[in-house]
């Protein structure tokens, strides 16, 4: 299915040069374009762009499904994104950093590493460097949404660089960046609120939905892969194998188990958040395991989840509570007169949480945030489960009998007890030791040298520990029941 002609609408900058077109020395990026095959987090970092050229007729569900298979390529052009985000704090009190410290980070990146900023409302609330972007999160997480790359070892050294510069400025500033999944030590009335229009609509929305929608804005941290499919029924495929193994992801990965002070009952508190964020837009997504599921059934769903907001005029719309099928019939009475454009439905996908996001791409989206070696060992883990045929269909033969009980119970008992979740016969250890293998042989197969990646998943699984568990043992005994020496441990 091709995009039809009318909908080619050129992303334009409003100071009508190409949006793209490099910018020296902190000059500001008025518009970062959004229909380029970057990583997920460009969307999010920025004010949304608006179509340069108005649509002459009305978007069609048809045209919703032909963005969506515009994702599609071959797979010589497939690439491996990664986003992951990290706590600013001061090293000197542990608190976290306020906006006015993130402004002059952000500053300093732009005028010592090149960086292009992204301006809301003279705020600068992020930078672009080619198709990498730096973005805040609600309480100035710091994110970095990378490029798409053809190998682990451009990953990780995408990675490097970044931390690099971001330790850098920080350090001549006394501030310090934290990589673990749940901010450990300070509560919710303590974190900075981030001057970003869209924030403040879902900041007073979360309360109506969820009891943990603000902790989830405010105080986790996550990282996510983001991969390709080359048609619909690799999609499926991969789409099937990432929900299944979400859980599992989650326990390898498990390293939230502070809040306040104190442990919070949790190995993974930040996963244990979403299922009480807001159910309408995240989950397990059990129509994907239907026959009939493909970019049709997820246009269905994507139209019923409830509207954040509508970006017109540099300015957000505040629209909850209406759908996006509500924005097609012309019906928010927010914005009368109103229809959409290809780049609100995009903005729209970025405002859906499930653990696996369809987009023109695929998120993996289970992990906590972790030290530097857990970023490249993430994407190592998925990109020899789901970019090897062998290593997939044995995924999916694994997983195919598996029932959305057994996957919506290990979502929710993961949080709580990591590897050792029962399973059938066995616990999810056992599970993740066969998993683990098949990544293993998937990237042999790949020939790029990249199992050496995986070191960290190996020892964790190995070991039965998770980080978590180490956290907590080390709490117990050597930090002799504080928190506060987590700030060095896990000091990028």
């Amino acid at each position: 299915m091709a995009v039809a002609s009318r909908l080619a609408v050129a992303r334009v900058a409003p100071d009508g040069g190409a949006a793209g077109r490099r910018r020296r020395r902190g000059r500001p990026v008025v518009a970062v374009p959004t229909a380029g095959r970057g990583q997920g987090g460009a969307v999010a970092a920025s004010p949304p762009t608006e179509e340069a050229v108005q649509m002459t007729e009305p978007l069609t569900k048809e045209d919703l499904v032909a963005y969506l298979v515009s994702g599609c390529k071959p797979k010589e052009n497939r690439r491996i994104g990664t986003e992951h985000e990290k706590f600013g704090f001061e090293v000197d009190t542990l608190r976290p950093i306020k906006y006015d410290q993130i402004r002059d980070i952000l500053n300093g990146l732009a005028e010592r590493f090149d960086w292009d900023k992204i301006v809301e409302e003279n705020n600068v609330i992020g930078l672009k460097q080619g198709k990498q972007s730096i973005s805040l999160e609600p309480g100035g997480q710091f994110e970095l949404s990378g490029a798409p790359l053809e190998t682990l070892h451009q990953t990780c050294a995408e990675v490097n660089s970044h931390l690099y510069q971001v330790k850098a400025v920080g350090e001549e500033m006394g501030i310090g960046f934290l990589g673990i999944g749940f901010q450990p030590k300070w509560a919710l009335s303590d974190i900075p609120i981030m001057p970003k229009g869209r924030y403040e609509i879902m900041r007073n929305y979360m309360p109506k939905v969820g009891s943990l929608g603000l902790d989830m804005m405010f105080r986790t941290c996550t990282v996510q892969v983001n991969l390709d499919f080359s048609s619909e029924q690799d999609m499926i495929r991969k789409f099937r194998a990432g929900l299944a193994l979400q859980p599992i992801a989650t326990a390898i990965f498990a390293n939230s188990p502070f809040k306040e002070g104190k442990p919070n009952g949790y190995l993974s508190l930040r996963s244990h958040i979403w299922t009480d964020t807001d159910n309408n837009r995240s989950g397990m997504l059990p129509f994907v395991f239907d026959d009939s599921f493909g970019f049709e059934r997820y246009v269905d769903y994507a139209l019923d989840v409830p509207m954040y907001f509508v970006y017109r005029n540099k300015k957000y719309i505040d629209c909850t509570g209406m759908s996006f099928r509500d924005f097609m019939a012309g019906k928010l009475s927010q914005a009368p007169g109103e229809l959409p454009t290809l780049n609100d439905w995009e903005n729209h996908l970025t405002t859906i949480f499930p653990e696996v996001r369809l987009k023109r791409y695929l998120e993996m989206r289970g992990a906590d945030g972790g030290p530097w070696r857990r970023l490249c060992a993430l994407p190592a883990f998925w990109v020899g489960l789901l970019y090897d045929e062998e290593s997939l269909q044995s995924i999916s033969d694994m997983t195919s009998d598996w029932t959305n009980e057994e996957r919506e119970m290990l979502r929710r008992k993961v949080p709580v007890t990591g590897l050792k979740t029962p399973f059938r016969d066995g616990y999810v250890r056992d599970l993740a030791e066969e998993i683990l293998q098949l990544s293993k042989n998937g990237l042999e197969r790949r020939g790029y040298k990249e199992v050496g990646f995986l070191r960290e998943v190996d020892a964790v699984i190995s070991s039965g520990v998770t980080p978590a568990e180490r956290l907590l043992n080390l709490y117990e005994t050597k930090w002799q029941r504080s928190v506060d020496p987590v700030f060095q441990e896990l000091l990028y």
